[in-house]
């Protein structure tokens, strides 16, 4: 099974239908609207890196492992805060939304890992 295959899809699935959510279900221009338009944008960008990390991860690579992870943490908390913020109008746990930020930012600094070969130390 090619997990980092089926978090891209479904990282793109919610992107774009909550895109399309974000378009016409809330009024035009309105706040709710580009809270959800950004949850939909960030997704969908971090869906495409996720393909990217499920090729490097076929390949071998340890460090996207970890960029996955932390990229579907960011989708899941990012994301996934702004969507119940546009929909309820409340942020429950207001931390959440930069975890979030926080977590794409480690997953790209993982990949930075893969390109230039950082090698975990063997426990003797």
């Amino acid at each position: 099974m090619r997990v980092w295959l089926i978090a891209a899809g479904l990282a793109g699935a919610f992107g774009v239908g909550f895109g399309a959510y974000a378009a016409h279900g809330f009024p035009a221009s309105s706040y709710e609207s580009e809270i959800a338009t950004k949850a939909s944008h960030y997704a969908l960008w971090h869906a495409l890196a996720l393909l990217a990390v499920d090729r490097l991860a076929a390949d071998g690579k340890r460090w996207a492992h970890l960029s996955g992870l932390l990229f579907a943490a960011g989708i899941l908390l990012f994301s996934g805060s702004l969507a119940l913020k546009a929909l309820t109008g409340d942020l429950v746990w207001p931390l959440i939304t930069p975890a979030g930020g926080f977590a794409f930012i480690g997953g790209w600094v993982a990949l930075v890992g893969v390109g230039v070969g950082w090698r975990r130390k063997a426990i003797s």
